[in-house]
Order: structure tokens, then C-alpha cells, then sequence
């Protein structure tokens, strides 16, 4: 039973390294041909049907990209098609949600002060809300709403933040902000497999076979491209939220993700501004760290980090509390452990818990038996640079009682 945790918590490893890769790619890509496409330059002698050109210096090289708002005359015989780093990146983020949250839903899923549910039920809801929003935002975008660029932006933001609030009335902290940023990227994700790849296709479809492509198609497309631009940065900071307690583990945390979304905007505006050649709105950068500041005073000033909070003691978590090697263990996390994973940590610097561990009951102790065996037992990950010296002892000691209790 050991080895199936040890192996799992490789699984989860491989597969969170296979999404960094991927959305690196797809993100580079995405910016990239966003930035490119806002700084090409018009003129006269370009090439019939040809929206503008520029030029690129790169690996000591020079690069001469020209672009057609609908389609060349002729299929080109060589065509790179960008959707695969997509595809792949919204898999390996599914794949990571199901080896992580719901392989460990009654830890990391569920939390029963705020929505007391069954596993299969949390991940159920979870599954549910992603397909849900994909859906809700496309008719929005296919609806008259959708024909005005802006206005449809501000619905989508109040659509996020409600989103934000309602998996906080739902999740444990921690699962709402990634169930946030997966909602965000399903959306995105969709756009490239539903809308844009689809739309190019008929474009490439229509050059084959000598008709004149609608030019609807390439506009439909750069509209969701342009949604997606403004949207991967708040992305990015929820995927990375789920090791700073201080973001999600608190009252506010709705309110913190509605901030986040707009740092989103107020970066990517400044970086599509310059690309586009019209001047360098330095005040975005002032109102970014404002927002920061915000949040970071939601997140502390009140002093009501509610963490994620302790659930009852299921019975797959008694066997660790009654194992015969319970006692001496959660003696030795006390000692060890409990001085930064407690409500109020002693250790100077640390305001809130690790990752929102807290382990100053016997009942945390034995609820986070897995995490005690593969941070602290079979690697030593923790304490951290092996601060409060635990001993090889102990830590044999917590492997003893680890797969004692996983045996029975």
C-alpha cells in the first residue's frame, strides 16, 4: 500500500512537469503572435491581399513575416499549425486535477464546513463547472452581447468573479483558486479547439478548393485570441496560488481572485500597448502594484485567515491515529513540525501555514499521514533544510507508522 503512494506522488510529479512544459509552449506562442500581430506595419507595396508586415532579428538571423487577414491566393505548400500546445496543456492540467484533487478529495476537495458532500458528489460538481462555463461563455460570445469587444469583457469578468465566489462556497481554498484557474482555462482551451483551429480550417478548406474565404471566420477567431491574452496571466497566478496559504486561505480569497483578474488586464494591456507602437502606459504598472497591495492588505490586515479547516476524522484516517506507533509519531511532528504547521505559527518570518497544513492536533496529524510520510519520512523534504534536526530515528519511526497503518 506504501508503494502506491510513493508511486502516485511520482505520477503526480511527471504529470504537473508534462503541464509546466506544454504551457510554457502554448503561452510563448500565444504571446508571441499576439505581439506580432499588434506590431505589423502597413505599406504600400506589400503583396495583393497582405495586412501588414514586419521585420525580426533573432538567433542571428533576420526574419521578414507578413501576414493575410483572410488567406493568401494559394494554399501555401508548407502550413505550421498552432494547436497542439493547447490540446495538451488543458490534458495535462485535467490529468493533473484528477491524480491530485480527486484522487485526495476528502484532503485537498473537500472541505465539510463549507459544503459537507461525498467525494464522487465534489468531483462531480468540479467536472460539471468547467463544462458548464465553456458553455455559458461561447453562447455569450455567439449572442448580440458578443459583436460589442469590451462590453463583453466586462460580463465575462463579473461571470469570473461570481465563479470565484461560488467555488469558495463549495471547495477547500486551495481547490477553489486551482478550480478558477481551470474554469479560466478550459475556456481558453476551448476557444482554440472549438472556435479557432475549426475557423482556420474552413479558411485552409475554402483555399483547396478555389472559393474565396469569409473573412467573419478570421475575425471570430481574433476575438477569442484576444480573450485568451487577457486571460493567461490570472491563470498562471492560480495554478501557482496553491503553495501561498496567504492568497487563498482566507474569508477575502474571492475578492482576491476578482483583483487578480484585473492585474491580469492592466499587465497585458501595457505589453499589447508597446507591441502595438502607441507609447508606453507606465500607469499600469501603478495601478498593478495598487491592486497587489490590495490584496496583499485582504490577506492580512484583517487577521481572519480561516484556513482550510479541520474535518471530522473520517474512517480511512483512524488507522493511523490507532496504530501502535501513533503515539511516538505524533510526538515527533509536535516536536519537529508544529512550531511552522500550526494556526499561529511560532517560527519567525512564517505568518500562516505551509500550504495550509495544520498539525497541532492528533486528529491534522493522522489526516495528513500520507504528506508526514513523503515530506518528512521517506524523503526530507521537512523540515526544511533539516531546521529542527529530526533525527534518522524519527524519521524511521514515521515510516514505521506510515506503512504499519497502511497494512492492516
Amino acid at each position: 500500500m506504501y508503494e502506491y503512494a510513493i508511486a502516485w506522488e511520482w505520477l503526480s510529479l511527471a504529470v504537473r512537469w508534462l503541464h509546466v512544459i506544454t504551457a510554457i509552449a502554448w503561452i510563448g506562442s500565444s504571446f508571441y503572435f499576439i505581439a506580432l500581430d499588434l506590431g505589423l506595419v502597413k505599406r504600400p507595396d506589400l503583396p495583393e491581399g497582405a495586412y501588414g508586415e514586419e521585420w525580426q532579428v533573432h538567433g542571428g538571423g533576420f526574419y521578414h513575416i507578413q501576414k493575410y487577414l483572410v488567406a493568401p491566393a494559394n494554399m501555401p505548400e508548407h502550413l505550421t499549425w498552432f494547436k497542439w500546445e493547447s490540446y495538451v496543456t488543458w490534458l495535462s492540467g485535467f490529468a493533473m486535477l484528477a491524480v491530485v484533487y480527486y484522487g485526495g478529495a476528502d484532503l485537498f476537495l473537500i472541505d465539510r464546513h463549507v459544503l459537507d458532500v461525498s467525494a464522487p458528489v465534489a468531483i462531480l460538481i468540479s467536472m460539471a463547472s468547467l463544462a458548464v462555463g465553456w458553455v455559458f461563455y461561447d453562447l455569450l460570445c455567439k449572442s448580440p452581447l458578443g459583436r460589442n469587444a469590451w462590453g463583453l469583457m466586462a460580463i465575462l469578468y463579473v461571470a469570473l468573479v461570481v465563479m470565484a465566489w461560488g467555488y469558495t462556497q463549495v471547495f477547500t481554498g486551495r481547490a477553489a483558486f486551482l478550480h478558477l484557474g481551470a474554469f479560466t482555462a478550459t475556456i481558453m482551451s476551448a476557444n482554440v479547439f472549438f472556435i479557432i483551429i475549426p475557423n482556420q480550417k474552413i479558411v485552409v478548406a475554402d483555399l483547396i478548393a478555389g472559393r474565396t474565404p469569409d473573412p467573419k471566420y478570421g475575425q471570430i477567431a481574433k476575438q477569442r485570441s484576444l480573450h485568451n491574452n487577457y486571460l493567461t496571466l490570472p491563470v498562471i497566478f492560480f495554478m501557482l496560488s496553491n503553495h501561498y496559504p496567504m492568497a487563498f486561505a482566507t474569508q477575502f480569497n474571492w475578492i482576491i481572485a476578482a483583483l487578480v483578474f484585473l492585474m491580469g488586464v492592466t499587465i497585458r494591456h501595457w505589453f499589447n500597448t508597446v507591441h502595438a507602437r502607441k507609447g508606453e502606459p507606465h500607469w499600469t504598472w501603478l495601478v498593478t502594484v495598487l491592486l497587489f497591495i490590495g490584496i496583499m492588505w485582504l490577506s492580512t490586515a484583517p487577521k481572519v485567515l480561516t484556513g482550510e479547516t479541520e474535518v471530522s476524522l473520517a474512517p480511512v484516517f483512524e488507522r493511523f491515529r490507532e496504530d501502535q506507533h501513533f503515539a511516538r509519531a505524533a510526538e515527533t511532528v509536535s516536536t519537529r513540525c508544529s512550531m511552522c504547521h500550526a494556526a499561529e505559527p511560532a517560527w519567525e518570518g512564517i505568518l500562516s501555514a505551509p500550504k495550509g497544513v495544520v498539525l497541532d492536533s492528533d486528529n491534522a496529524v493522522a489526516m495528513h499521514a500520507r504528506e508526514i510520510y513523503l515530506q518528512a519520512a521517506r524523503s526530507h523534504a521537512m523540515p526544511p533544510g533539516n531546521i529542527t534536526e529530526m533525527t534518522p530515528e524519527e524519521r524511521r519511526l514515521l515510516v514505521a507508522w506510515y506503512e504499519s497503518a497502511v497494512s492492516k
